[in-house]
């Protein structure tokens, strides 16, 4: 399954805000070149953002619609991937102690891709959701004012920070 999750040295609260600002997804979306365009009240259901998607010299127009929303909680996303159809996106976030814990599962919703889906689609996509969650939780770190931003994605540095040497001296 295409699911992944990832710990955010950040509150839910501010891991919303960079899913409310729209025009950041193509910083941490992987795939999107650009974004072109976001519905003044994104993200509300019903909402859109559009934008391009691409590899190499390949470029797609595209949009992506908002078919739930619950602040804070839950995001759940219709996006277009023409020619292959739509793709349902959830993204939820859960509170962990000061932290959060991002949880994304993308799957086939509508159309040709549906149809095709397989071992070898699901890893693909398991692999672009691993990158993907990781890059949401670096701009959100990234948001957050430094004395409130451990390094969870790097073990070695906390291990020094707490005193601890940062290399096995075995």
């Amino acid at each position: 399954m295409a699911v992944r999750n990832v710990l955010v040295s950040a509150s839910p609260q501010d891991v919303w805000a960079v899913l409310a600002d729209g025009w950041s997804y193509d910083r941490w979306v992987v795939g999107t070149t650009a974004i072109r365009g976001v519905d003044r009240d994104w993200p509300a259901e019903g909402t859109s953002l559009e934008y391009t998607v691409g590899l190499g010299p390949v470029h797609l127009d595209d949009l992506t619609t908002v078919r739930i929303a619950e602040p804070r909680r839950r995001l759940e996303l219709e996006a277009n991937a023409w020619p292959l159809g739509t793709a349902r996106i959830s993204i939820e976030v859960l509170p962990w102690g000061q932290d959060s814990v991002v949880v994304i599962d993308e799957h086939p919703l509508r159309g040709p891709g549906w149809h095709l889906q397989n071992p070898l689609l699901e890893m693909a996509l398991s692999l672009r959701n691993r990158r993907m969650v990781h890059n949401l939780a670096e701009l959100v770190e990234s948001r957050v004012p430094a004395p409130r931003r451990p390094d969870h994605h790097r073990p070695d540095q906390r291990r020094a920070e707490r005193g601890r040497p940062a290399v096995s001296t075995r």
